[in-house]
């Protein structure tokens, strides 16, 4: 049986108010995030998802790990924590996934406007070329 649970956490960050939503379907996770202005109620949160979802910007899936239900040694259980932070830095699911799709974006950018300046740099040459051949005709 294929589960899925989305879960949607409104906070603030400064100057802003944001929503991270989260999906988790089939063992992919992805992530989202929603800037809203001033504090939102819940209608408006709800009307906004409403409107938007299909405009909305989810990060790239990544891989999930199924859950263990075995219990485990509290012992145990500190020392795979420490293991996992040293060999994978702090930081949430979201805040991966986010971050994945912020290094995507910024590709993405880096491409265009090297092509953008590419452009720039051969139209500049071929007025340099017609400027020249105009110099090089007959009075």
């Amino acid at each position: 049986m294929n589960t899925s649970v989305s879960t949607l956490t409104i906070l603030f960050e400064a100057p802003f108010w944001i929503g991270l939503y989260e999906r988790e379907c089939g063992g992919r996770y992805d992530a989202c995030k929603i800037t809203f202005g001033a504090e939102p109620k819940d209608y408006e949160v709800y009307d906004f998802l409403l409107k938007n979802w299909s405009s909305l910007k989810f990060s790239p899936s990544v891989e999930v790990e199924a859950a263990a239900d075995k219990r485990v040694n509290p012992k145990r259980m500190r020392r795979l924590i420490a293991k996992q932070i040293d060999n994978m830095g702090i930081g949430t699911k979201a805040q991966q996934a986010l971050k994945l799709q912020q290094e995507q974006g910024k590709t993405e950018h880096k491409s265009r406007s090297r092509e953008q300046r590419e452009e720039e740099k051969q139209r500049q040459f071929e007025l340099r070329e017609e400027k020249r051949k105009e110099k090089h005709k007959g009075h």
